[in-house]
């Protein structure tokens, strides 16, 4: 009998971590929806509330990571300094425990200088894989892959064939 009980506590300890791993699951998945708004707008606001302030963001391109609201604000901001009109679009997301795969379509107007390259006023159309770590709700890392060999060919910065 006491063997039975204990089983059954068992049991019952496991569904709820699984419940409790499907609800994270669900909220980060969420989250993302809500950050595909903060990243399309640059609000402050929604930086704050989706990214923690310890939060670490490895960039193609640079050798330290940016950290924080304020450091995801910054590589928007280096996107927008190229791109005033560029837009993301959330193609799809595989979400296990506190991680969350995602594939992006970036989408805008070569209109001022990126990585050395005057404004060509080319459109461009780019893909980006990114894998994002939460915890407590919020972002603590992302490692983003954004096709940058895809963007400078289609701003002239690279021949295309």
């Amino acid at each position: 009998m006491k063997s039975i009980i204990l089983t059954l506590v068992f049991i019952g300890l496991i569904g709820t971590g699984y419940a409790q791993s499907k609800l994270e699951v669900k909220d980060n998945k969420l989250s993302m929806k809500h950050f595909t708004e903060f990243i399309n707008t640059a609000s402050e606001k929604l930086a704050q509330e989706l990214i923690s302030e310890d939060a670490i963001f490895y960039v193609p391109g640079r050798t330290e990571p940016v950290k924080g609201p304020a450091g995801y604000l910054e590589i928007i901001g280096m996107m927008r300094s190229g791109f005033p009109d560029i837009q993301w679009t959330l193609e799809e997301m595989v979400a296990e425990g506190n991680t969350v795969a995602a594939r992006f379509t970036m989408q805008g107007t070569h209109q001022g200088t990126f990585f050395g390259v005057p404004p060509t006023g080319n459109k461009i159309k780019v893909q980006a894989m990114n894998f994002y770590y939460f915890s407590n709700g919020k972002i603590i890392k992302e490692y983003g892959q954004p096709d940058l060999l895809e963007l400078l060919k289609q701003i002239g910065a690279i021949p295309s064939h």
